[in-house]
């Protein structure tokens, strides 16, 4: 394993922060924007990654970095990448990606035991997937380690309570409409994360990219005796920008900002299933005539997943029906490339997003006040629906986790777009979105709630 960006002998620091993310992109970005949080406060923070990925996180994210962050690629063996199988729920096709990340441990491990030599405290900050490669820092005695949840709250809770044996009864309502967890995970990701939890317990407190806003219940729940086992808990999300929905009409803008600049308000929908869903032919055919015959327009990011390697080729999505990019071009746009996701979900021209519901994607969404069209794919997504459907009332369903295995025909995807984007349904689910966002930048302002769970985490690492 090799570094190619060895660090240069540093000054003495007091604390430094060690960010080891998970190479699934959504993973990376929320802890990329962590790591720009943690900068701001002066604590100096080193960036760890594969060297593919981490080209991967630099070429989508082109707005500059605080200096303070620090990155370090490591060379990992190769692997082969097999092709997206649309057949398969889960990404079966990344796994051999997913378990490369098991040789970082050494290079992660001498780089802790470098930067605990000069530093007073050395925090190591850790993807729950990347447990294994961060194992033999617990003997390096001015070394804490505390887990990054990459997942909601609420899918966090419900995995904990089930893993706990149901340490308290919760409400039998929430119990009766959780989704079911079958086909969540393939069996080779499921062992991937068994490795993981032989090494985890020594951590000092877990963090989530999440709001009290958002998912104060789950959040009260985990930090309940009988769940939080002794660790201690911060809710400090969103890490990405918050703000106002925003027109701004300017030529050095991303194409696909200066098309949203020229719509009227709330007047688009977002299509974009993140980067590990692949469709069939017949299921992309039918969502292009759904989203034809909606008469509403629309941005559909129309790329295939991601493979192991992002830059052995191009993501590139099955051929779309005969004429319908013609047909639409008045409007519609559909992007075979990088979106820029949260600028384009914080355009005032947006007024809804149709999404597999992973955490990166639907907090963004929170924070922009954008409702949501729920299609879940894998993972937590079926619950980060039901979150937002459900608890939130922000989101109407596309695909029901039930009934994955269904095609999802033209007319249902017609009649969510109408109702989301042109009814007085989606209207009124606008203005909760809103609201919701509002409570949301509030909290991260100063003096909210995430603000000063911010706060309270610098102040616990920084403390003598």
């Amino acid at each position: 394993m090799e570094d190619n960006h060895l660090p240069l002998p540093a000054p003495a620091a007091d604390v430094v922060v060690v960010m080891v993310p998970f190479i699934a992109h959504g993973h990376l970005n929320q802890l990329f924007h962590l790591s720009r949080l943690i900068s701001t406060y002066n604590i100096p923070v080193h960036f760890i990654n594969t060297a593919t990925h981490s080209r991967q996180l630099r070429s989508r994210h082109h707005d500059s970095v605080h200096p303070s962050v620090i990155f370090h690629e490591f060379k990992t063996p190769l692997f082969n990448s097999p092709k997206p199988d649309p057949s398969k729920w889960f990404p079966t096709h990344l796994q051999p990606a997913f378990e490369s990340t098991l040789h970082l441990r050494t290079p992660v491990a001498d780089l802790v035991r470098s930067l605990s030599k000069t530093a007073r405290r050395v925090v190591v900050v850790h993807d729950f997937l990347m447990s294994y490669v961060v194992q033999d820092v617990k003997d390096m005695s001015n070394v804490e380690t505390y887990i990054f949840n990459p997942l909601s709250a609420c899918d966090s809770f419900w995995r904990t309570w089930e893993r706990l044996g149901r340490p308290f009864e919760v409400d039998q309502e929430l119990l009766n409409r959780l989704p079911s967890e079958n086909g969540t995970f393939s069996k080779e990701f499921l062992d991937f994360v068994c490795i993981q939890y032989q090494h985890v317990g020594f951590h000092v407190g877990e963090i989530f990219d999440s709001s009290r806003a958002i998912e104060g219940e789950y959040i009260g729940y985990f930090e309940r005796e009988d769940m939080k086992e002794d660790k201690k808990i911060w809710a400090i999300g969103p890490f990405s920008q918050t703000g106002k929905k925003t027109v701004t009409v300017s030529e050095n803008r991303h194409s696909i900002l200066r098309w949203l600049d020229l719509q009227p308000p709330n007047s688009v929908i977002y299509v974009s299933f993140g980067t590990t869903t692949s469709f069939s032919d017949e299921q992309i055919k039918e969502l292009a005539l759904g989203l034809e015959r909606s008469e509403q327009r629309f941005i559909w990011v129309a790329r295939s997943a991601d493979i192991g390697d992002v830059f052995e080729d191009e993501a590139k999505i099955a051929d779309l029906p005969n004429g319908f990019e013609a047909r639409v071009k008045e409007r519609g746009l559909v992007v075979r490339g990088w979106a820029p996701q949260l600028e384009i979900l914080g355009h005032v021209a947006t007024g809804g997003f149709m999404s597999h519901c992973g955490w990166n994607s639907s907090i963004e969404s929170i924070s922009m006040g954008v409702p949501m069209a729920t299609w879940p794919m894998h993972s937590d997504q079926p619950r980060n629906a039901g979150l937002i459907v459900h608890d939130l009332r922000i989101g109407l369903v596309v695909n029901d986790w039930e009934h994955r295995d269904k095609l999802v025909l033209s007319a249902v995807v017609e009649d969510v777009v109408r109702r989301l984007i042109g009814s007085e349904e989606g209207a009124e689910m606008r203005k909760r979105a809103a609201k919701l966002a509002e409570n949301v930048r509030r909290s991260v302002a100063k003096g909210g709630e995430s603000h000063k769970e911010t706060e309270s985490f610098i102040s616990y690492i920084s403390r003598n």
